[in-house]
C-alpha cells in the first residue's frame, strides 16, 4: 500500500505513515502472517542510502508490532519507474537495487522484469531476470558489508521514525472522540486523505484526495516543500498549516 503513495511522489515520511497503518489494520483484522512489500527505487531519484534508510524506518516501525500473533514477513523488490528503457542499463539497475535490498535481510525478493521500463516483461526476460537477481543473491549470501551501520543512513532513518510518528499523531487526533482506534477508523483515514495529512502530488485533481503536497529530491531524499518558499518542510510545520487551512472551512 505504501508504495502507490511513492508512485505518486509522496514524501518519504507519508509512505512511512502509510506503510505502518496498512500493517496496523493487518493486525487488527486478525491477520497472523504479513507479507509487507517494500519497494525500493521510488519515487525515481531516491539515491540508495535514502532508499535505505526509508525501508529502515518502515521495519522499526512496522516489527514492533509483531507478537505472538503477528509476524511480518520482507519482502523487497524494485521499483518499476527507476528502470531505464535500455535493457542493458536496466539489468545493471535491477542488479544493484537487489544487492541494496539485500541489507535488509528479506524473506522474499520479488523480481521485477528488467523490461518494464520500456515494456511488459515476456516470458524470456522474466527468466533472464531471475537469473540475474539469483546471481545477485548469492554472491550477497556470501557476506555482505552492513550497509546499515552507515551513520548517514542511521540519521536519516532516526529522523523519518520522528517524523512518521508526529504524522500517525496528527492523524490519531483528528478523528471523533468516539472513535476508540482511529488508525483503524475509515472515516478518519478519510479525512486525513481528504485535508492533505496523507497527500501526494500526482493526487492533484482527485475528488477524494488534496494533491497539494510539493516534494523534491534533495541529498537523495523525498522531502515535503513549502511550494512559497522552496524549504523543507517538517511534519510539525506541514501538519499546523493543513490544521489552520482546514479550520477555516
Amino acid at each position: 500500500e505504501s508504495h502507490q503513495w511513492a508512485l505518486r511522489n509522496a514524501s518519504d515520511t507519508v509512505e512511512i505513515a502509510a506503510a505502518f497503518i496498512a500493517s496496523y489494520n493487518a493486525k487488527k483484522l486478525g491477520v497472523r502472517h504479513y507479507v509487507m512489500q517494500y519497494m525500493f527505487n521510488t519515487p525515481p531519484g531516491i539515491s540508495p542510502e535514502m532508499d535505505l534508510a526509508k525501508m529502515l524506518a518502515k521495519i522499526e516501525l512496522i516489527e514492533a508490532l509483531q507478537d505472538e500473533n503477528f509476524v511480518s514477513y520482507r519482502m523487497v523488490r524494485t521499483g518499476l519507474a527507476s528502470l531505464s528503457s535500455d535493457p542493458d542499463v536496466a539489468k545493471g539497475q535491477l542488479a544493484s537495487s537487489i544487492a541494496v535490498a539485500m541489507s535488509i535481510n528479506p524473506h522474499i525478493v520479488h523480481v521485477v522484469g528488467y523490461s518494464e521500463g520500456n515494456h511488459a516483461a515476456i516470458p524470456k526476460e522474466i527468466i533472464e531476470s531471475c537469473k540475474i537477481a539469483k546471481g545477485v543473491i548469492k554472491n550477497c549470501l556470501r557476506g555482505l558489508p552492513d550497509m546499515t551501520l552507515n551513520r548517514r543512513i542511521r540519521e536519516r532513518s532516526e529522523e523519518l521514525i520522528s517524523e512518521a510518528r508526529i504524522l500517525l499523531g496528527a492523524i490519531k487526533r483528528i478523528g471523533n472522540g468516539d472513535v476508540s482506534n482511529p488508525w483503524t477508523d475509515p472515516e478518519t483515514i478519510s479525512r486525513a486523505i481528504e485535508i492533505g495529512l496523507l497527500d501526494a502530488p500526482y493526487l492533484k485533481g482527485s475528488k477524494y484526495a488534496k494533491g497539494e503536497l510539493t516534494t523534491r529530491i534533495i541529498n537523495g531524499a523525498c522531502y515535503a516543500i513549502d511550494s512559497e518558499t522552496n524549504k523543507i518542510l517538517t511534519e510539525k510545520e506541514r501538519i499546523t498549516k493543513i490544521m489552520i487551512e482546514s479550520m477555516k472551512r
